[in-house]
């Protein structure tokens, strides 16, 4: 029997947003995240932080090729912390799930997607710190 994926933490919550402006506000100004960092995708969306969790807010385009839930790995998606993305390739490899590999060269992060039985998108990678802005 494989092991299970060695999770450390919920890194963020990532929600599509018709309004960036209006949801930024709502999570900073009721909710108390704050604006940090966020490296150059190519595409419109917000990253806060507060309480441990960062919330990425993504721009929805208009396109539900890349908008759908079950197309796009910017859509809602949880995103876990793992100290070794090394390990869970071989442990998803291992459980016969598929995943993407995607690589953010800004923050130097290699990020691992795949998806639950039922289709939701779910996030591994090894995260720099989000205390700073």
């Amino acid at each position: 029997m494989s092991q299970p994926l060695p999770i450390e933490s919920v890194n963020h919550i990532a929600r599509v947003t018709c309004d960036l402006e209006a949801s930024t506000a709502f999570y900073r100004d009721v909710l108390g995240f704050r604006p940090i960092q966020r490296p150059n995708f190519g595409f419109d969306g917000a990253w806060l932080f507060n309480c441990g969790v960062q919330i990425h807010l993504i721009c929805a385009t208009g396109d539900p090729a890349i908008d759908a839930p079950e197309t796009s790995i910017r859509a809602s998606h949880v995103a876990f912390h793992v100290a070794d993305t090394a390990a869970v390739e071989e442990l998803l490899q291992q459980h016969g799930i598929p995943y993407k590999v995607n690589q953010v060269p800004d923050i130097g992060v290699t990020q691992l997607f795949f998806q639950d039985p039922d289709g939701f998108h779910i996030e591994i990678g090894t995260y720099p710190s989000a205390t700073g802005a």
